[in-house]
């Protein structure tokens, strides 16, 4: 299902040939929106990459003050869509200047909106891998005569380079597929140059041209995370027997508080006060309660049909890759990233040709809009089953073969329940993400279908702020539930209070025998 869209890609530029092809790529405008679309990707997963290991360190593995709190709030971001972002930004920088050369916009401005609402997606793994790793090889460091500073560079990091690798190729792909952010904010990108050639629909073949060089650098971008994936240390969540004790910062533990205040106040405090103003001053429209609470039913039912068709998808390619590495598996899950990069309108009108040409039965209905979802979000599924699965013992899987249970009887009562929080988590960041899917939810969505994003960007693209708000803040209420649960089941919260050192202990012959009883039991 995910390679739809690059077939449909193949066989619509294969149409006009190899020399159109160069004839459209060999251009100073593609070049400058490849510099411009590749600059961009790199200055802000640099950035996520800054803020989402050092938010997850502190709120893990550090005394920073409020960090219960802060290791929830510094997700939050992720509920805020880029293109909700990108205008109340534009409307609280429009509050504070009157000079039509000062607009907030260009690439200085993409990258800020970019940075605060993408650095998540390197935040939760990261965190989720310092909470699991085994603080062993650090307590070693450190006895060593290394440096709290070292330590953390030489061998914390080093273990979850993968988790790293993992949530920079996400900032990345999402960057290079972004459309409303750099819409509103008027920069030109390859996703941006894509739909106006759509939208125009003067040409086509030339936006099609531009998509298939999307796919080309997503690829160079697999090879490259692939090959640090690979050359990192594979942290492990299924031998650690206590957590690592939190680093004392001393009077830096504020600073730190401080640090990750400042960059929630930008990231969820702008966009409150935006619509704050813009729901005060009134909504415009007769049956503006009951125009959105269709759109929320709608949100919510295409939703929850492409994370329930995602993860069904993304079972079977999770498990293979976890459970049998090998080239094969490798190349499936490398695959589903694919039309994760593409713009959402061009998965879009790959999927209305599919319906028209081979599923007709699906056209027009919800669960091509569904299909949708599952091809732009495989990525999401297949990352969070493949971790939940490697880090479940093979060994009961193992054990209950050995017991005679066949292979079928294995994966319902050993290898699916194993794998659930994970499914659960995916599903969850699936549903989080359609919800706020914008273009291929205008092209495939039924007639007379309008989500909370559509009805969103209609009022947003007319001017008409006041009736957008209340939409964008039902959007951003309801993707906040799943990535509370996100963050509550993924067992990065701190423990309550200080974590003591470990002690040494006196235990009698008779504390003995009970400790013995319960390690057998």
């Amino acid at each position: 299902m995910a390679l739809i869209p690059l077939v449909y890609l193949v066989l619509r530029t294969g149409q006009g040939g190899l020399g159109a092809w160069l004839e459209t790529v060999a251009t100073e405008r593609t070049a400058r929106l490849a510099t411009t679309s590749l600059l961009l990707a790199v200055v802000v997963t640099a950035a996520c990459l800054l803020i989402g290991v050092g938010a997850a360190w502190l709120v893990t593995r550090s005394n920073t003050p409020g960090r219960r709190a802060l290791a929830v709030l510094m997700a939050l971001p992720l509920a805020v869509p880029s293109y909700v972002a990108a205008f109340t930004w534009v409307s609280v920088a429009d509050l504070w200047t009157t000079d039509p050369g000062t607009r907030f916009e260009g690439f200085v401005a993409a990258s800020v909106v970019l940075t605060l609402y993408t650095y998540p997606y390197v935040y939760l793994p990261v965190a989720v891998a310092l909470v699991r790793v085994d603080p062993a090889q650090e307590e070693v460091a450190r006895s060593l005569g290394r440096g709290p500073l070292h330590t953390l560079l030489t061998v914390t990091l080093p273990q979850v380079r993968p988790a790293i690798a993992g949530g920079a190729l996400l900032a990345v792909l999402y960057v290079l597929a972004d459309f409303g952010a750099v819409s509103i904010l008027r920069l030109d990108t390859f996703t941006r140059a894509v739909f106006t050639a759509f939208s125009a629909g003067f040409n086509r073949q030339g936006a099609l041209t531009l998509a298939t060089l999307l796919v080309l650098v997503t690829v160079l971008v697999l090879t490259v995370e692939g090959r640090t994936r690979r050359a990192g240390a594979r942290f492990s969540g299924t031998h650690v027997t206590r957590p690592a004790r939190a680093a004392d910062l001393g009077v830096w533990r504020w600073a730190g508080s401080a640090a990750l205040a400042a960059v929630l106040l930008a990231a969820l405090g702008v966009p409150a006060l935006s619509l704050v103003r813009w729901m005060t001053s009134g909504t415009s429209g007769a049956d503006a309660v009951g125009r959105l609470w269709d759109a929320a039913a709608g949100s919510l039912t295409a939703s929850l049909l492409g994370a329930l068709l995602t993860m069904l998808l993304a079972l079977p390619v999770g498990i293979l890759a976890a459970r049998h590495p090998g080239r094969l598996s490798r190349a499936l899950e490398r695959a589903a990233y694919l039309a994760h990069s593409l713009p959402g309108v061009v998965v879009g009108l790959s999927l209305v040709f599919f319906g028209v040409t081979v599923a007709l039965p699906l056209y027009q209905t919800t669960w091509l809009l569904a299909l949708g979802y599952a091809t732009l979000f495989l990525p999401l599924g297949v990352g969070a089953v493949a971790s939940a699965a490697a880090q479940a013992p093979p060994s009961l899987e193992e054990a209950a073969s050995a017991l005679g249970r066949s292979p079928a009887e294995v994966f319902r009562r050993v290898t699916l329940p194993l794998t659930l929080p994970g499914i659960g988590a995916g599903a969850a960041l699936v549903f989080l993400t359609a919800m706020k899917e914008l273009p291929a939810t205008l092209l495939l969505r039924p007639t007379g279908m309008d989500t909370l994003a559509t009805r969103l960007w209609s009022a947003t693209a007319i001017g008409r702020y006041a009736e957008a708000a209340p939409y964008a803040l039902v959007l951003v209420a309801l993707a906040a539930v799943p990535t509370w649960l996100i963050v509550r089941r993924s067992g990065i919260l701190p423990a309550a209070g200080e974590r003591e050192p470990l002690r040494p202990v006196r235990i009698d012959e008779t504390g003995a025998t009970d400790l013995l009883e319960g390690v057998k039991a």
